[in-house]
């Protein structure tokens, strides 16, 4: 009895094992494995081991004796960052590493276009090659989970579809031209207060729903050949030596045959990571260098891994071509072609979110505009800590309004307010009250000298164009905002700007959520314009004077009040007080910046992050809640008017195998041409689990003259809209009613059928 019990058992893992495996990703990379059965038999062990860490601060070793190059790897994922000296973070003052500045990922995933970020994958391989590189250290896809995140502004969405498609069309575009994607941050890299040592504590249906399914689509819709292990925990078990992320779902289940390499800083064992996954630890070789050949040699960890970690980088090593030393840096990494598809995300990515007529500006009575913020001004190809860009040009959005106004009106500047800097010392030095009081006292004076000079600019105004936002000091990696209020005092001023002169177009270039109870009560128009590169002045100032319609559509959720939003409102998150950040110790080593001794810095608990509000991320929280918006995901006007009608789906009943094919006429009913984001949403009318009132489910970008109409198709593949069954621990159907919902946001929804799931 006990062995027929024994051989169902078997039979039935069997059966699970086939199902996985047939529905698992084959990867280009196998295609090398023989190749590389040949060198591993040539390698020692101290040259397998020696490709395992760090060679240098963004380097992996090859080996030379064989003819396999090092991997460099390319900072990203927005611009590939300036040359550095090998072992530390300091520039080399090159002239011909300037490159472009792509927009930041809110505002591509504010596009909803894959195509469009297919064309940014494209122009960050370009110049990631012509600097010699091999891997861009992106795509960035972790989902937005809460509007003050430090990372927001380089993440893509707070939904997972949305984020899927937009990480597999940069990865394709990037891979498609000979460049390795490393796909980052993995996995649930949601916060940067204390993310080298919160512990994510998640349900595994949330986790495998809403956090890995961008992750999960760059493997098997793009086959990407790069992963970067996150900072913090799952469930207990870092990142970087996590076996059921890295080798039971990454490998295993999706079919992934690369490589994975640390945050930087983020590995913290040797067995354990190396046997859990990870190919490469950086920037050094605390963990995987000699310690690993002492553990190989102790009988700790077995030869056959450490071939199989070497196996996965040979892999993308013989996929990605070398670029020899010789040809790398001869000409300027900024290129035109790559500054054209800037200028195109760039354009395609402002939300206009309020308009009472007043946008396109009428500029034939050439009227006065007054442009007020410092945000009119600013850079934001660099200011806070991590990732940034030495760009060849960045047109601000002063710049932007000359260039597209000329001599039709004049232009008047005022800084307004003053911005908040980035001092990484300042991380590191604890302030005196003295000192506190004293900075405080310069900031009023400052403020008031700043105010009294706008106020005097408005007053001779027609218009007033009032830059604010964020900054990349303010939206910063390695800590997360406090809040999302405006900073700089910009509420207050651009109150008093109103008193003067009500005629306001109000622009905010942030990565992230701000509160807009103020501005868009005293502002006429309202737009976001994000951290938007290089072109980005150009692009906003084509869209203020209506060369171009605005187009985009939001990305995240705009709450009302920051307290509204799931982790905030179930009291999840903060968590605690903030300790130094891992990242920030890496960086301050290698540039000296003075620092309190490591006992001197006061660590609270490692931290809890309970992500209690499971599925119920975003809107998804929002709807099913019933709690009022500021304005909803998907949101975004135009300078026409779209009309919906005639949805249909090509059957009423469908099966687990179907694909549901839905269509609705567009039509531009306005006098202006213009893209509409048709948003396909699904809501389970007799569910058999617990779903959130509705999902993303499919979407299109629509190109429509006045007057014209287009039949507009999109699919749902029925095996998209499974649940991961816990018990069962497998993907499952919940074959219910189900309606459709189409509309240009979560909070338009304009047609609605219902269908059958059998």
């Amino acid at each position: 009895m006990k062995i027929a019990g024994l051989t169902i058992v078997i039979a039935m893992l069997l059966i699970l094992t086939n199902q996985v495996n047939a529905q698992k990703h084959i990867s280009s990379l196998l295609q090398y494995d023989k190749q590389i059965d040949g060198i591993i038999s040539q390698m020692t062990l101290e040259e397998k081991v020696n490709m395992l860490h760090a060679k240098y601060m963004f380097v992996s070793a090859g080996v030379e004796r064989l003819g396999i190059a090092d991997m460099r790897y390319a900072d990203g994922p927005f611009g590939v960052r300036e040359e550095m000296q090998p072992n530390g973070w300091m520039p080399l003052n090159w002239e011909k590493d300037k490159a472009t500045f792509f927009p930041t990922g809110s505002a591509l995933a504010a596009t909803w276009s894959p195509e469009l970020a297919y064309s940014y994958g494209t122009g960050m391989a370009r110049e990631t090659r012509l600097r010699g590189k091999d891997m861009i250290l992106g795509p960035a896809i972790n989902i937005q989970r809460i509007p003050t995140g430090g990372r927001t502004y380089e993440y893509l969405s707070e939904d997972p579809f949305l984020s899927a498609q937009l990480a597999v069309g940069y990865t394709k575009g990037a891979q498609d031209n000979g460049v390795a994607v490393c796909v980052k941050h993995f996995a649930l890299n949601n916060q940067e207060n204390n993310r080298g040592t919160v512990n994510v504590i998640v349900g595994e249906r949330a986790m495998r729903e809403i956090y890995l399914p961008p992750f999960r689509a760059t493997v098997e819709e793009g086959d990407a050949y790069g992963f970067m292990s996150a900072y913090n925990k799952v469930n207990g078990w870092w990142c970087a030596e996590n076996d059921i992320l890295l080798n039971k779902i990454l490998r295993n289940e999706w079919g992934f045959a690369g490589m994975v390499i640390s945050d930087w800083g983020g590995t913290h064992s040797t067995v354990g990571s190396v046997k859990s996954g990870l190919n490469v630890e950086m920037p050094d070789k605390k963990f995987l260098g000699q310690a690993l050949i002492d553990s190989v040699k102790a009988g700790k960890v077995s030869e056959e891994i450490i071939n199989l970690r070497v196996r996965e980088i040979l892999r993308v090593r013989l996929a990605i071509k070398p670029i020899p030393e010789k040809e790398a840096n001869t000409e300027m990494t900024s290129q035109p072609a790559q500054q054209k598809i800037a200028y195109e995300v760039a354009s395609k990515s402002i939300v206009l979110l309020k308009n009472d007529g007043v946008l396109p500006l009428q500029l034939k009575n050439k009227p006065v505009i007054a442009v007020i913020g410092a945000n009119a001004t600013q850079i934001m190809g660099s200011g806070g800590m991590g990732a940034g860009v030495k760009t060849l040009y960045e047109v601000t959005p002063l710049e932007g309004f000359k260039n597209r106004i000329g001599d039709k009106a004049e232009i008047i500047f005022a800084q307004g307010y003053d911005p908040v800097v980035f001092s990484f010392a300042d991380m590191f030095k604890k302030k005196t009250p003295e000192e506190i009081e004293q900075k405080a006292r310069e900031k009023a004076v400052i403020a008031l000298k700043l105010t009294k000079e706008a106020l005097e600019v408005v007053s001779k105004a027609d218009i007033v164009l009032f830059v604010g936002g964020n900054n990349r000091a303010v939206e910063t990696e390695g800590s997360d905002r406090k809040d999302i209020l405006l900073p700089s005092g910009q509420d207050e001023l651009i109150k008093k700007i109103a008193a003067v002169n009500p005629n306001i177009v109000t622009v905010l270039t942030s990565g992230a959520p701000n509160d807009l109870k103020v501005v868009k009560q005293v502002s006429k128009a309202l737009l976001i314009s994000w951290f938007n590169g290089t072109e980005g002045g150009n692009a906003l100032a084509d869209v203020l004077v209506g060369n171009i319609s605005p187009s985009g559509r939001l990305p995240f959720t705009l709450p009302v009040n920051l307290e509204d939003s799931p982790a905030y409102a179930l009291g999840n998150y903060p968590q605690g007080g903030k300790n130094a950040d891992v990242f920030a110790n890496l960086v301050s080593e290698t540039e000296a910046v003075e620092k309190p001794k490591a006992e001197a810095i006061k660590s609270n608990d490692p931290n809890t992050a309970l992500y209690s509000e499971e599925s119920l991320v975003g809107y998804r929280w929002f709807d099913t809640k019933k709690i009022n918006v500021m304005y909803p995901f998907g949101y975004g006007l135009t300078y026409t008017t779209f009309e919906y009608a005639n949805l249909k789906t090509d059957k009423k009943k469908y099966g687990k195998d179907d694909v549901i094919a839905i269509s609705v006429e567009l039509k531009n009913s306005g006098k202006v041409a213009a893209d509409e984001v048709a948003q396909v949403y699904v809501h389970r009318i007799n569910p058999s689990v617990e779903w959130p009132q509705k999902e993303l489910k499919a979407f299109s970008r629509v190109s429509l003259n006045p007057g014209e109409s287009k039949t507009v198709t999109l699919e749902i593949p029925v095996k998209n809209l499974k649940y991961w069954n816990e018990t069962k621990q497998a993907w499952d159907d919940d074959l219910c009613n189900m309606e459709i919902q189409v509309g240009a946001s979560a909070g338009e929804i304009k047609l609605k059928k219902e269908i059958n799931l059998k």
